[in-house]
């Protein structure tokens, strides 16, 4: 699996974290035309310091290799630049993604 590609900035309190994951998101309607099997993201989970940040349930309706960009504050989870941001997937065929990033 390709390793899904993450910025994160921390600003004026805020951290902003965008994230590329690589991946070909077949519908159930897709696969169909192409005779393969459907897979695609169904949960997305992203932590700094053990603590989740951003968590959500997805389904076949997002494009290939979704792009996803979300914001926290970085005093409610004691945040600061040089923490790593822990962002995890999962697909509907079970096989999960895990990568790193430094908050800069």
């Amino acid at each position: 699996m390709a390793k899904t590609r993450i910025k994160a900035k921390l600003k004026k309190g805020v951290v902003t974290v965008k994230a590329l994951a690589k991946h070909d998101m077949l519908s159930y309607q897709e696969a169909e035309r192409a005779k393969k099997e459907a897979n695609f993201i169904t949960y997305v989970v992203a932590k700094v310091n053990d603590k989740i940040v951003y968590e959500v349930s997805t389904s076949q309706f997002l494009s290939k290799n979704p792009y996803m960009k979300f914001m926290f504050n970085a005093d409610a989870v004691g945040a600061k630049k040089g923490d790593k941001v822990e962002f995890s997937w999962v697909d509907l065929k079970g096989n999960t993604q895990v990568d790193n990033q430094k908050i800069k």
